[in-house]
């Protein structure tokens, strides 16, 4: 049986807080999954180097699994902030069981099904094939497919469309479960305040309406940004050390 409560102001202040707990305890998870997937793929690389085949498909799976994993947490994050974020107190009773299964099949429907798209399992089978066909396409795939899989990233927009910030830069980032797109919470809640709630996302030819009840900080997005910051970091220190040498 659905668990039902009354609604009032405490309710939605709980489930804000909710949200926001949730989504903070999931972001150190989500970033130890994607560095053991690192790892994993380093490790599958020396496999495929001495033709352990099976050991290597063994890695493969396991990747997969933990790659739903991760994209299991950010949905259930993601459907969390949303609810809260709709959430109306009110005198009938609500059923905060149907409600948050609704935001959880409206968040699957925008989300590919098929894990093995994600970015990182194509990375790592990138690095796998690459062991011994480096520079040729994967089955199934195109020479376009092989160069953009090494950048590929959840991060659609790496600047804010509204403040022309680097998303690396952003006080309080958010992201559209609609189009996936990026932005600066305050700027554009305002923006969508201007619209009525309901205004079409800013980023140029992007056709889809954004709701402010859709705009969450999924833990996802958290450290994605942090290891944009450290490749940042990273091209800098590279890029001062070549200067320096010539």
């Amino acid at each position: 049986m659905a668990s039902t409560s009354r609604g009032g102001g405490g309710a939605a202040a709980r489930l804000q807080n909710a949200a926001t707990a949730f989504s903070s305890d999931s972001q150190p998870i989500i970033a130890d999954i994607r560095k053991t997937v690192v790892m994993m793929k380093e490790i599958a690389v020396q496999l495929e180097k001495d033709n352990l085949s099976d050991k290597v498909k063994d890695m493969e799976d396991a990747v997969i699994e933990l790659v739903g994993l991760s994209e299991l947490s950010v949905q259930f994050s993601s459907s969390v902030q949303a609810f809260a974020n709709r959430y109306q107190p009110g005198e009938q009773f609500t059923n905060f069981n149907k409600l948050f299964e609704d935001e959880i099949s409206k968040f699957k429907a925008n989300r590919s099904s098929d894990l093995s798209k994600n970015p990182l399992v194509r990375q790592f089978k990138e690095a796998v094939w690459n062991v011994h066909h480096a520079g040729q396409p994967m089955p199934g795939e195109e020479q376009e497919d092989i160069v953009m899989t090494s950048t590929q990233s959840n991060i659609l927009n790496i600047t804010c469309p509204l403040t022309g910030k680097p998303v690396t830069e952003l006080a309080e980032p958010v992201r559209s479960m609609e189009c996936r797109h990026i932005y600066e919470k305050k700027v554009i809640m305002q923006y969508l305040k201007s619209k009525q709630q309901r205004g079409q996302c800013p980023i140029s030819g992007c056709p889809k309406i954004l709701q402010a009840d859709k705009l969450v900080q999924d833990p996802l997005l958290v450290v994605e940004i942090d290891e944009m910051r450290k490749m940042n970091k990273e091209t800098d220190v590279e890029d001062y050390t070549m200067l320096n040498e010539d």
